[in-house]
C-alpha cells in the first residue's frame, strides 16, 4: 500500500512538473512597479519556445522549431551577403521558417521593404558593435509612410542591437519633411535593444501588436505615430527640442471600438528644450498611456494635447500613472487627462495587451 502511495505521489509531481514547464508566459502579471525586476519579471514571464508550444501560435511554433537559418551581410564580401537587401531578397516568398539575418557592425545606406509574404525574418546585430542601417527618403519624395528606412509589412518581425536612422536633415517648417526610419505595419513583431534615429516621425508604429524592450527613440514631433497596438518597456524617448513645440506620441485610433494604443512602462524621457507634449489627439479616440515613467523637465506644464479640437478632449484617452521627475507634476495637466487608479491602469502594463503569450519570445542569441 504504501509503495502504491508513493508511486501516486511521484506521478503528481511529475504531471505538476509538466504543467510548470509548458505553462510559462503569464499574461496578466503587470510589469512591476521596480524597474531592477524588470528582466526577472520578463523572464519568468516570456519563456522560452521549448517551454511555450502549448500557447504559442502553431505557425510560430513550425517557425521556430528546430535549428533556424542564419545568413550574415558583410559590407566587406566575407558573409553570404554585401547588403541587407540582397539577403531580404534570398528569402523566398511564403518563407515557413525563421530566418536570421546577421547584420556585421557598419553603415548600411540602404532602403529595404519586407514585403508581407515574408513572416519570420529576425534582424540581429551584435550589442557592442550595432549595425546601422540608414537612408535620407522623405514624404516629399516618397510620401510619409514609404519615406522609412525600413518597411516591414509581414509578421513575426524581430529586431535585437539594431540601429535604424533616416538621414534626411531636420525640417525647417517647409512641406514634406517628414522622414521615417521605421514603419512597422506586420503584427506581432518585437524589438529589443535597437535604437530609432530621425526628426518629425521616426517611428511609424503604424498597426497591430508590437512589443518594443531596452530601445532609444529619438526625434522632434510626432516620433512615435500611427495605430499600432504597443508595449514600450523600459525604453528612452529623447527629444530633440529646441523652444518650439514637440510631440512625442501622436496615436491615430479614430473610434471606442479600435483595440489600439501605445503605453509606456518605465521609459525615461530626456532631451532638450521645454516645450514637449507628451502625445497629441491626432484622431478623436486617440488612447496613450505613461506608466512609471521619469519624466524630465523637457516636458511641459500641460503635457498633453487635444490638437486644438475641443470635442478631442471628450473622447480621448491620456493616462497617467504614477510617473516621476519635473515633468511628471500633474497640476497643469487638461481635464481630460485621466491620473490612473491600480485597477484602470493593470490591462495597459500586462503582455495581455498585446497577447503576448501566442507569440512573444526572448530576444535571439546567436
Amino acid at each position: 500500500m504504501a509503495s502504491k502511495t508513493k508511486i501516486c505521489i511521484i506521478q503528481v509531481v511529475f504531471i505538476a512538473f509538466l504543467i510548470a514547464d509548458v505553462v510559462r508566459c503569464d499574461d496578466n502579471v503587470p510589469v512591476p512597479a521596480d524597474k531592477a525586476q524588470i528582466d526577472k519579471w520578463f523572464s519568468e514571464n516570456v519563456g522560452p519556445l521549448a517551454q511555450r508550444k502549448a500557447t504559442l501560435d502553431p505557425a510560430l511554433v513550425a517557425a521556430e522549431d528546430g535549428t533556424p537559418k542564419v545568413v550574415k551581410v558583410k559590407p566587406d564580401g566575407s558573409g553570404d551577403f554585401k547588403t541587407i537587401t540582397e539577403a531580404i531578397n534570398s528569402i523566398p516568398i511564403a518563407n515557413a521558417k525563421r530566418v536570421i539575418v546577421y547584420i556585421a557592425g557598419g553603415n548600411y545606406n540602404e532602403k529595404v521593404k519586407i514585403d508581407r509574404g515574408k513572416p519570420f525574418i529576425t534582424f540581429y546585430g551584435e550589442p557592442g558593435n550595432m549595425p546601422n542601417l540608414t537612408y535620407g527618403g522623405t514624404a516629399k519624395q516618397y510620401g510619409t509612410l514609404d519615406s522609412a528606412t525600413l518597411i516591414v509589412e509581414s509578421d513575426y518581425f524581430v529586431a535585437t542591437n539594431i540601429i535604424f536612422s533616416n538621414s534626411a536633415p531636420k525640417p525647417d517648417g517647409k512641406q514634406g519633411q517628414q522622414a521615417v526610419a521605421l514603419r512597422i505595419t506586420g503584427d506581432k513583431a518585437a524589438f529589443y535593444n535597437c535604437k530609432f534615429f530621425g526628426f518629425q516621425d521616426t517611428v511609424c508604429d503604424d498597426r497591430n501588436k508590437h512589443f518594443f524592450k531596452d530601445c532609444l527613440i529619438q526625434g522632434t514631433v510626432d516620433f512615435v505615430f500611427g495605430s499600432g497596438k504597443s508595449l514600450y518597456l523600459r525604453s528612452e524617448l529623447s527629444v530633440l527640442g529646441d523652444g518650439q513645440m514637440s510631440f512625442i506620441a501622436a496615436q491615430a485610433r479614430k473610434n471606442n471600438v479600435d483595440d489600439e494604443g501605445f503605453t509606456f512602462v518605465h521609459c525615461d524621457i530626456t532631451g532638450t528644450g521645454n516645450g514637449t507634449y507628451l502625445a497629441r489627439a491626432w484622431m478623436s479616440h486617440s488612447r496613450v498611456i505613461y506608466a512609471y515613467c521619469s519624466m524630465s523637465d523637457v516636458v511641459n506644464d500641460a503635457g498633453w494635447s487635444d490638437t486644438m479640437s475641443a470635442d478631442y478632449g471628450d473622447t480621448v484617452f491620456f493616462g497617467e500613472y504614477k510617473n516621476s521627475g519635473p515633468g511628471a507634476d500633474v497640476k497643469g495637466r487638461p481635464e481630460y487627462v485621466k491620473q490612473l487608479s491600480d485597477a484602470d491602469v493593470k490591462p495597459f502594463i500586462t503582455l495581455a495587451s498585446i497577447e503576448g503569450s501566442k507569440w512573444l519570445l526572448p530576444p535571439p542569441k546567436v
